[in-house]
C-alpha cells in the first residue's frame, strides 16, 4: 500500500463517543467522571459537552479504540460510539450561533519510514 492510499480520506477515521451518564449520587458521578478521565487518556477530546472525537489513521486503529471504550464503559447510562471517514467529518458544519465556527483542527499525520 502507497502512502496516498494510506492517507486517504476515505481510510482516515474519527471516532465519535456520545454519552448520557447518570449523576444523580456521588457514585455515579464518579462513574461519568472516571469514563471521561478514561476518554481523555485514550486521546479522545471534548468536542461539545458529553460528545468526544478521536483522529485514527486507519479504520483498523479507529477499532482498536472503539475495543478501549467498550472496556471502560460505566454500569449506567447511554453510551454511543460511531465512526466518520475523515471525508464525511471534512463535510461537517459547524455554528456558533448563526455564525459558522472554525472546524476543529485535523491532527498531523506523521509517516514513519
Amino acid at each position: 500500500m502507497n502512502s496516498t492510499e494510506r492517507f486517504n480520506a476515505y481510510r482516515i477515521m474519527w471516532v465519535f463517543v456520545y454519552y448520557d451518564l447518570p449523576t444523580d449520587t456521588k457514585k455515579d458521578r464518579r462513574q461519568a467522571s472516571l469514563f471521561r478521565k478514561n476518554l481523555m487518556k485514550d486521546g479522545f477530546s471534548m468536542m461539545q459537552y458529553s460528545i468526544y472525537t478521536r483522529h485514527c489513521a486507519s479504520r483498523e486503529n479507529a477499532e482498536v479504540h472503539i475495543k478501549r471504550v467498550k472496556g471502560f464503559l460505566p454500569p449506567k447510562g447511554e453510551v454511543i460510539i460511531f465512526t466518520l471517514t475523515d471525508k464525511q467529518f471534512g463535510m461537517m458544519e459547524f455554528f456558533r450561533g448563526k455564525a459558522e465556527a472554525k472546524k476543529p483542527d485535523t491532527p498531523q499525520q506523521l509517516e514513519l519510514f
